[in-house]
């Protein structure tokens, strides 16, 4: 999940420059290239595949060392009951306070992190897949009542927490911009989870903003969700 589509092109080129190493504790960059990382030993075939195996690798680290967290993206969309057509990374919230110590779980599993010139999360790389751990969706610090409204559910048969349906429509909703206003990928998760998503709650999150208004205009237009009732 990236607010920015030439963000997500910056993500899958690791050797580029604004992306560097994060540091580990005493301030020197953990080596490139780990074991764990060779695409020509452990990237799976098919690449909704890859996404799902980076998916339950880095979700079984994190909860084995009691990170708060949940997954996002299109992974969760996956997760609820929607498509396996996944797109082009992994995604994973965290608190904002909770990011150097993710990092170092992540790191000492053998895992590339990298902090990129973006100041709302962080990126590793799992089994040759990108995998965005965001504190911060649409502007919003993720905060702890988010995560815990998160649903505990199996990924390929791997359990762990995933954004409620609410939250991830949100979230995939807020991000939308002038620059980045993705209707074709939304849409499909919006289709899958509308009976399961609280829209009047997305609705008034996403407020006024134009690229969300229009993706509610079309939702109606297709019989997707009921427009919205007039008040009073």
């Amino acid at each position: 999940m990236t607010q920015n589509g030439d963000e997500a092109m910056l993500a899958r080129q690791p050797g580029i420059a604004g992306l560097r190493l994060a540091p580990d504790s005493s301030g020197h960059a953990p080596p490139q290239d780990p074991a764990l990382e060779d695409p020509e030993q452990l990237l799976p075939r098919d690449r909704n595949q890859a996404i799902l195996e980076a998916a339950k690798q880095v979700g079984a680290l994190l909860k084995r060392q009691g990170h708060l967290f949940a997954l996002a993206g299109s992974v969760a969309a996956y997760a609820h009951g929607g498509e396996k057509n996944l797109q082009h990374d992994v995604d994973f919230c965290i608190r904002p306070e909770d990011a150097e110590a993710v990092a170092a779980t992540l790191r000492e599993a053998g895992l590339t992190v990298y902090t990129p010139p973006e100041d709302w999360l962080i990126k590793a790389t799992c089994f040759g897949q990108d995998v965005d751990i965001i504190f911060e969706l649409a502007h919003r610090p993720v905060s702890t009542e988010m995560l815990d409204r998160a649903e505990e559910l199996s990924v390929e048969s791997v359990r762990m927490p995933v954004l409620a349906p609410t939250d991830l429509v949100w979230s995939l909703l807020a991000a939308f911009s002038e620059h980045h206003c993705d209707f074709g990928a939304v849409l499909p998760i919006a289709r899958a989870l509308r009976e399961k998503v609280d829209w009047e709650r997305v609705r008034d999150d996403c407020g006024e903003e134009p690229m969300p208004a229009a993706f509610f205009f079309l939702l109606e237009r297709l019989n997707v969700i009921a427009p919205r009732k007039e008040q009073p």
